[in-house]
């Protein structure tokens, strides 16, 4: 079933639900131009615009649940970016925008809320929430954009605002290097996009959702599958998949709330809600939804492995991030059947693994900053909230039965079982992976003996900061159950994505989940083995080739050196050494020839008589004897 045409509106809260928009873009603007004036109050603006987007999203939310479900997609008509191009610009509100539109601000906001603690002492606290306004408010212009263009334009935003927030301490190198790879790498993404944009607008005629989806299946499949290709190089970009997953480790170098935003509710979600919005494009080539299932299946399965041999808690989580987005990806290249998966774990996913990034900077802010959990141990009684809103994140990520990600991730799994068991498979080993890594992440930082270096004292931290964790805490205990049980999820988003052939039902003792559950609870009991009930060393042992292998984020670094910076190194080298030998001296060889031939005939040019007399002799000599050679032929 296609989704169903969306109908314009203007009344209510959907009729103003450009103010998700506004309301962010213009704390942004204030604290940036305001300067220093701002600096009293810009991080309570922040929290407050934050705050007042998420609340137009409840009201446009429950205003949509007041329609029928034929009639829960509404367009608001804004204006003509290219008069005479059919590219008229107005936001779509219906159940998927809506679900993002939520995850965005709500989280966003408990992030906010957060960040007021965590960046209390930083000097760039105003200018730090203006960026994380900025985000938000590209994000949701990403989600709302009714057609390609205004898509393209949030997502050019998103890529900006990250690359700010990643490099925020611009005094470290570290910094200032990763917000540059982020940025370049996105931008590879981002021009796959956009050649995907305009392929649309060269055989549709037309950027519009409404206008583009109908016509899709009119459309040959070469075009199809190219457009869903390079649609997927774009996502590939913003959601760290394989092969553009380079930049996301790396993209810790920001404050920890940047990577709670970014990870959990924010940047790497763009790409499956992109997958999943142009779904009917997807649906008509098939190539291209079989290339989305392995890539999806492929970054799972690596960023797990990433994680297994992780010591820094942060990158240990993007890995873990890496990991969850391709079950994403993977669910949303199955196709209706798989969308509702996809987008419930997404929002399941923001809560408990927003929960997890705040929870360890709960922890560095403990602990004077160290990100190295080879340093923490015995955390547990010290920091006794962020300790429990911690475990019910890690429960629910490796799908502890009843918490969030039992009903998503492993509805994931069944749904890739049953398209595909060689897929199905692999997603289970993932899963059993999972067990390991964040187990390994909670016995190495919560238990064992105290490790601590230096003057550490830790200490629970503030209720500003503790308080967003108990919030999404009990979001990652119950919304994954509330979302799945009885399709509830599933039948919402329908108007948006359609129904698959089948509704399935939850059955909590299948085989696939049982096995699912075996694996991990196997990864589990081996991780404490090895770092709950064994002494960790202070220094990491040198471990295996594999081991080697996933701390170097399985040598992606390594070959996009090797295969991309280098030879584009030489060939700058080329390039200079052509320019300057070639161009440059052809320019400089004739400038000096001429130059030289001047300076030699300027000589001549004695200024004396006798000179001059023997010049005019000798040239009458020349054409007397020329004249007798003539004369004699």
């Amino acid at each position: 079933m296609e989704p169903a045409e969306f109908i314009t509106h203007s009344g209510g809260a959907i009729g103003v639900a450009w103010l998700m928009i506004a309301l962010p873009l213009v704390g942004a603007a204030v604290l940036l131009l305001g300067g220093r004036r701002t600096d009293r109050f810009g991080h309570l603006l922040g929290v407050v615009t934050a705050l007042a987007s998420f609340v137009v999203a409840v009201l446009a939310f429950v205003q949509l649940l007041g329609f029928a479900p034929g009639e829960r997609r509404r367009g608001i008509a804004l204006y003509d970016f290219i008069p005479g191009m059919a590219t008229k610009v107005g936001l779509l509100v219906d159940p998927l925008s809506i679900s993002f539109c939520l995850l965005i601000t709500g989280v966003g906001s408990l992030i906010h809320i957060y960040s007021i603690g965590y960046m209390a002492h930083d000097p760039g606290r105003r200018r730090f929430f203006a960026y994380l306004n900025l985000f938000v408010a590209a994000m949701l212009l990403l989600v709302l954009a009714d057609n390609y263009v205004a898509l393209f334009v949030g997502w050019e935003g998103v890529g900006l605002a990250s690359y700010l927030l990643i490099g925020f301490w611009q005094h470290k190198p570290s910094a200032a290097t990763a917000a540059k790879k982020a940025f370049i790498v996105n931008r590879v993404g981002d021009f796959g996009l956009l050649i995907g944009i305009f392929t649309i607008f060269a055989t549709f005629h037309s950027l519009k959702f409404a206008e583009v989806f109908p016509a899709a299946h009119g459309a040959s499949q070469g075009t199809l599958t190219a457009i869903g290709l390079l649609l997927l190089v774009g996502a590939c970009g913003k959601s760290a998949q394989l092969p553009l997953q380079s930049w996301l480790l790396d993209a810790m170098e920001g404050p920890t709330p940047v990577s709670a935003l970014i990870h959990a509710a924010t940047m790497v979600t763009a790409g499956v809600y992109l997958i999943v919005r142009s779904g009917v494009i997807f649906q008509a080539a098939e190539t291209a939804q079989l290339v989305v299932t392995i890539v999806g299946v492929a970054t799972l399965l690596a960023g797990a492995i990433i994680g297994t041999a992780k010591d820094d808690i942060k990158k240990a989580l993007a890995g873990s991030t890496m990991s969850q987005i391709g079950y994403m990806v993977l669910a949303a290249g199955i196709g209706p059947a798989g969308y509702a998966f996809a987008i419930a774990h997404l929002i399941t996913h923001g809560f408990f693994k927003a929960d997890l990034f705040l929870g360890a900077g709960s922890v560095m802010h403990a602990m004077n900053d160290e990100v190295n959990m080879r340093k923490y141990g015995a955390l547990r009684k010290a920091m006794p909230v962020t300790f429990a809103t911690f475990l019910i994140g890690y429960l629910a990520i490796i799908g502890f039965p009843l918490l969030s990600g039992y009903f998503t991730k492993d509805g994931i799994i069944e749904t890739a079982m049953e398209h595909n068991a060689i897929l199905g498979w692999l997603a289970v080993l993932g899963a059993g992976i999972t067990g390991f890594y964040m187990s390994r992440l909670v016995f190495m930082t919560f238990f064992g003996a105290k490790r601590w270096e230096g003057d550490a004292h830790p200490h629970e931290s503030p209720a500003v900061m503790t308080w967003p964790l108990i919030i999404l805490s009990a979001g990652a205990i119950f919304l994954g159950g509330f979302l799945i049980v009885g399709n509830r999820f599933m039948t919402f988003l329908s108007p948006a994505v359609g129904l698959p052939e089948h509704l399935p039902e939850f059955n909590p003792v299948s085989l696939t989940g049982l096995v699912t559950l075996a694996l991990v609870a196997v990864g589990a009991v081996f991780a404490w083995f090895r770092y709950g009930a064994a002494e960790v060393p202070a220094v990491a042992p040198r471990g295996s080739f594999l081991t080697a292998f996933a701390r170097r984020d399985l040598y992606g670094d390594a070959l996009n050196e090797a295969l991309f910076m280098r030879p584009g190194q030489w060939l700058t080298r080329l390039a200079v050494f052509f320019d300057n030998r070639g161009i440059d001296g052809v320019v400089n060889g004739l400038a000096a020839g001429i130059g030289g031939s001047s300076g030699r005939l300027r000589r001549i040019q004695t200024g004396f008589v006798r000179s001059y007399a023997l010049s005019i002799f000798v040239g009458a000599a020349l054409l007397v004897g020329a004249w007798f050679v003539v004369g004699n032929l």
